[in-house]
């Protein structure tokens, strides 16, 4: 199986060296307040690619440690469920002691 993924990897890239290769013309890329930005084509699918994988990460980041803080909550919850569960568990096994004369 990791031989039909290594294969699939260099196919993956042989197409995507290949697409660079023939997509090198030059473009221009403007933005505003007439800044502009010349370079391949390539380079700036490529840039624009990265950044909107870094922006994807940056919108995922509140959530990601929202999710954290909660999964430690709830392990703590359990933890504190578990112990309760053992403490019956073991008042049941133990027998009842027996009452206390008190002389009067």
């Amino acid at each position: 199986m990791k031989l039909v993924w290594k294969i699939l990897a260099v196919i993956i890239v042989i197409v995507i060296f290949g697409f660079a290769l023939e997509n090198m013309q030059e473009v221009v890329l403007h933005f505003f307040f007439g800044y502009e930005i010349r370079g391949p084509l390539t380079l700036l699918l490529f840039g624009v690619f990265l950044l909107g994988a870094v922006l994807g990460v940056f919108a995922m980041t509140p959530s990601f440690f929202r999710h954290s803080r909660d999964l430690s909550k709830h392990k703590k919850t359990i933890a504190a469920m578990q112990k309760e569960r053992d403490a019956q568990q073991q008042a049941r096994v133990q027998p009842p002691q027996p009452d206390s004369i008190v002389n009067q």
